[in-house]
């Protein structure tokens, strides 16, 4: 008797068990409890569909408590099934509602299915970030360089944060920016006195433009001068006109070593023109002996 019903007991206990688990009354109780409608049977099926129905209920009690009006288990669902962070989807959407930032519940799920950490652009959003921007050259009108060091104070713009373009767009811009405004200085003094007009002019040129943050500031934290890039351009130009320069005198020297070597050449034919002729005087006056015209001349 003691063994069936300890059998019996357990059989029971067992059965309790899976009832409750394939039933759960207790998260069932607890949602109605905080004023949260959910189907008890929905929660049931939410196991054969693979979701955790603790994870739907916690998060629609947690939206609900908080104010976030047209969400539902449904919505949730689709979400998590999606491969979406619900936690940190509900948890964005009480940030921004608490910050009176306008956040839907499908902007939420998009930003976060695209991939962005919804939760951290909605923080940032409230809270301005600071994107530190590296160091960058450029060169004055008087071609003097200079490097600067800029920080960029943004927020995240939640409208563009699906498809906006990212952190480093907004370096290259701001540093693009900076370096025009650079060049565009008459001086190099200029720029080191008034750095804040570099940045007053960089930052209402709109570059924060198809981006997913919008720019509240941008700073010149540091000016360095570098090297004087004219001046060594110049000299660069100097050794180039020197070398243009030697290159021509060594071809008017060649030149003049090849017409001086013509001339001797010229003098050589005609000593040999001279010769060839003194070479003929012998014969002439033999034979002119052999005819007897030597005589005859000699005689008048």
């Amino acid at each position: 008797m003691e063994v069936q019903t300890l059998i019996i007991i357990g059989s029971v206990v067992a059965a309790l068990w899976l009832i409750l688990f394939i039933f759960p009354v207790s998260l069932w109780v607890t949602a109605i409890f905080s004023g949260v409608k959910v189907n008890l049977l929905d929660l049931v099926f939410m196991r054969f569909r693979k979701v955790p129905p603790t994870l739907i209920v916690n998060s629609l009690i947690l939206a609900v408590k908080a104010g976030i009006k047209d969400v539902n288990t449904q919505l949730f669902e689709t979400h998590y099934l999606a491969s979406g962070n619900l936690s940190k989807v509900v948890k964005a959407l009480i940030v921004a509602d608490k910050a009176n930032l306008p956040l839907s519940f499908k902007q939420a799920t998009a930003i976060d299915l695209a991939g962005r950490d919804v939760l951290e652009a909605v923080q940032i959003s409230v809270t301005p970030y600071m994107i530190i921007v590296p160091a960058i050259s450029g060169i004055s009108a008087d071609g003097i360089q200079l490097i600067a060091v800029a920080r960029v104070t943004v927020r995240t713009n939640i409208q563009q944060l699906v498809g906006g373009a990212g952190e480093e767009t907004i370096k290259a811009r701001v540093g693009q920016g900076i370096i025009s405004r650079m060049g565009e200085a008459t001086n190099y003094r200029i720029v080191l006195e008034k750095p804040e007009e570099i940045s007053k002019r960089v930052l209402a040129a709109g570059l924060d433009a198809g981006t997913a943050y919008e720019i509240l500031s941008i700073d010149i934290a540091d000016i360095n001068i570098g090297q004087n890039i004219g001046a060594k351009l110049q000299i660069d130009q100097a050794s180039a006109d020197l070398e243009v320069a030697n290159a021509k005198a060594e071809e008017r020297r060649a030149m003049a070593v090849a017409e001086e070597q013509e001339m001797l050449a010229e003098i050589q034919k005609a000593r040999a023109a001279v010769i060839e002729a003194e070479a003929e005087i012998p014969a002439a006056l033999s034979m002119s002996f052999r005819r007897g015209q030597l005589l005859t001349r000699l005689k008048k």
